[in-house]
């Protein structure tokens, strides 16, 4: 898979963009997304051992908390939508 690299003005104008379409929770996926793409950046930025300052690493670490919160909450609500549908019995849990 290719990097993709963005400028500071090409996400701008995605951001304009998707702000025009207020379908839905666009404003969680827009913000996701932007999640996404400047953690990437930083990710690739950072050196191998390279020292934070403190409250960036506080920041980062509740930031992490906060996101695997909300998707476990949303990968728990997905799957009892989803349990209605399966038969239990035919359920297999390990190999």
């Amino acid at each position: 898979m290719a990097n993709i690299k963005i400028t500071e003005s090409q996400l701008d104008r995605l951001r304009k963009n998707l702000k025009e379409n207020k379908d839905g929770s666009y404003m969680a996926k827009q913000q996701l997304f932007t999640i996404a793409t400047v953690s990437y950046k930083m990710w690739e930025m950072m050196e191998d051992g390279e020292q934070l300052e403190d409250w960036m690493e506080s920041k980062i670490a509740q930031t992490e908390q906060n996101i695997v919160s909300v998707v476990k909450a949303f990968m728990y609500d997905e799957l009892n939508d989803n349990l209605d549908n399966t038969n239990l019995d035919n359920l297999v849990i390990g190999k």
